[in-house]
């Protein structure tokens, strides 16, 4: 049913559960797992600021290797992994189609009110335009007492 899955990450702890799942259906289906990370185009790139663009690189270059270590441990097939950069759910969907991924494992972050309407949401985005099945995993919340 499914032969390639793919994984946006973000790196922070909302997207763990996203690519557990991930894992899981790539372990299931005997699927190849890609996993990408995409630095935000109008984010802080700015090239008169030395070592940004680098930093931001090697953080999705850590985000990307944690998710193959992961999958490696669970023994999934095949890995592949991309740090890209442009406006996040359009690199993801341009990924999508140029990779023939059949299935997309997201994370969601619990956005809602202004920070959703500001913010946006690259999980909306691509769950609205995405010809391939997209599963959405919450991020856990916390209880009162801390813990999720």
């Amino acid at each position: 049913m499914y032969d390639k899955i793919l994984i946006p990450t973000d790196g922070t702890e909302g997207t763990r559960g996203a690519v557990e799942h991930a894992i899981d259906l790539a372990t299931v289906y005997d699927a190849a797992l890609h996993t990408i990370y995409v630095i935000e185009a109008s984010g802080p790139t700015d090239s008169s600021v030395p070592g940004t663009l680098d930093a931001l690189e090697e953080t999705g270059k850590n985000a990307i290797d944690e998710v193959i270590q992961q999958a490696e441990a669970a023994s999934v097939r095949t890995i592949e992994g991309l740090v890209a950069q442009g406006t996040p759910h359009q690199v993801i969907l341009d990924y999508v189609d140029e990779n023939d991924i059949d299935s997309i494992v997201m994370g969601t972050h619990g956005r809602t009110g202004l920070d959703r309407y500001f913010l946006g949401s690259v999980t909306e985005n691509v769950v609205r335009v995405s010809d391939a099945p997209v599963l959405t995993v919450p991020m856990p919340t916390e209880s009162a007492d801390g813990s999720s």
